[in-house]
C-alpha cells in the first residue's frame, strides 16, 4: 500500500541563510515549517573560511559555525529540519502543490518557499579543489579583504570578473586576470575600466594551468593557449569569476526563469508566477550574491508566505 502524502503548510526548500531565515520567520508565525536541507546543508558558506562581512560578528565567523547557529535558531523556533533532497515537483495553478523527497516521499504543501541557492562554477582542476579555502575563493567581495596589500589572480572574462578585479585593485597590491580568450566578455565600459586600473594586469589567451602551494596558495602557473608559453606568477590569492549555475533545474517547467535558469520574482516580492511558491537567496539574485542579502530575502519569503496564508483562511472562512 503506497503511503499517504504528508501535508505541510510551509515547505522550505534548501538550506543557507536565506533558507534558515524563512524557517525562523515561519517558526515564529507559527506555519510549522518543515525544511530540506539539500545535498549541501547550510549552503555555500560551510565551504568558507573567516566571514567578516556579516553584521553582528566583530570578530568575524566561521563559515560553517555560523551557519550551525543558523540552523540551531531555526530548530529551536520549531522547525522541522530535515536531511534530503527534493528530486521533483508538481505546481499547480494554485495550491497545494506537490513535491517527492527523494524520489520517494510524497508532499503535499500550502506554500513553497524556494532556497535552493546557486553553485559557482570552477576550472576543474586538482588544485583548485585542494586550495578552496586555503587562498582559492569564487567571491572577491566576501574574500578579497583577507588579501589586502597583497598580490592576487582573477579568472573569468565578464562583467562579474570585471567588477571584481576593480573590487580586488582597490585593496591588493596587484591583479592579475586571467582572460582564455583574446577580448573580454564584459561590456566596454566594465573593459574600459579594467584597462584603466594601474594595478591590474590583464593575461588574454591564458589559462590556468596549476594553482601553486601545499597549504596555501603560493602562485599560479598560467598557460598562454596561442604560443604554449608557460609562466609562473607570485600569489596570494585565487578568485573564480567564471559564473555560477542556479540550483533551478527541477523547478523550470513551472516556475519562470531568465535564460541563465534564476527564478524571477514579482519586483518588491518574493512572489513567483506560480500561486503560494515564493523564492529568496541566490536562487533569484545573480547580482548581489551575498549572506546577508540572501537573509534578508528569505525573510521577505516567509513574510509574503505568512500574508498569503492569512488572506487565504481569510477568504475561505468568510
Amino acid at each position: 500500500m503506497n503511503e499517504s502524502p504528508e501535508r505541510v503548510e510551509c515547505l522550505i526548500i534548501g538550506s543557507g541563510p536565506a533558507g534558515y531565515t524563512a524557517a525562523i520567520y515561519a517558526a515564529r508565525a507559527d506555519m510549522k515549517p518543515v525544511l530540506y536541507e539539500g545535498m549541501q546543508p547550510g549552503g555555500q558558506l560551510t565551504i568558507t573560511t573567516d566571514v567578516e562581512n556579516y553584521p553582528g560578528y566583530p570578530d568575524g565567523i566561521m563559515g560553517p559555525e555560523m551557519m550551525d547557529n543558523f540552523k540551531k535558531q531555526a530548530d529551536r523556533l520549531g522547525t522541522d529540519i530535515r536531511f534530503g533532497m527534493i528530486t521533483s515537483v508538481e505546481f499547480n495553478s494554485k495550491p497545494p502543490h506537490k513535491v517527492w523527497v527523494d524520489g520517494q516521499k510524497e508532499i503535499v504543501a500550502e506554500t513553497v518557499i524556494i532556497s535552493t541557492g546557486a553553485s559557482a562554477k570552477w576550472l576543474n582542476i586538482p588544485s583548485e579543489k585542494k586550495l578552496n579555502g586555503s587562498g582559492v575563493s569564487a567571491c572577491a567581495v566576501c574574500d578579497g579583504f583577507f588579501y589586502r596589500g597583497s598580490d592576487v589572480a582573477i579568472v573569468g572574462g565578464g562583467d562579474t570578473a570585471a567588477e571584481e578585479a576593480s573590487y580586488l585593485a582597490k585593496i591588493c597590491n596587484k591583479v592579475y586576470m586571467i582572460v582564455r580568450k583574446d577580448e573580454m566578455r564584459a561590456s566596454k565600459a566594465m573593459q574600459h575600466r579594467v584597462e584603466n586600473t594601474e594595478n591590474i594586469e590583464i593575461l588574454y589567451n591564458t589559462e590556468t594551468d596549476e594553482i601553486l602551494g601545499e597549504m596555501v596558495v603560493e602562485g599560479v602557473r598560467v598557460k598562454n593557449n596561442v604560443t604554449g608559453d608557460m609562466r609562473e606568477i607570485p600569489i596570494s590569492g585565487f578568485f573564480v569569476a567564471i559564473g555560477h549555475t542556479p540550483n533551478t533545474r527541477i523547478f523550470k517547467d513551472f516556475i519562470d526563469m531568465d535564460e541563465q535558469g534564476y527564478i524571477k520574482t514579482i519586483p518588491g516580492s518574493s512572489k513567483t508566477n506560480v500561486e503560494g511558491v515564493f523564492a529568496c537567496g541566490d536562487a533569484q539574485d545573480k547580482i548581489y550574491r551575498q549572506a546577508v542579502t540572501a537573509a534578508g530575502s528569505g525573510c521577505m519569503a516567509a513574510l509574503d508566505a505568512e500574508r498569503y496564508l492569512s488572506s487565504k483562511h481569510f477568504a475561505e472562512s468568510a
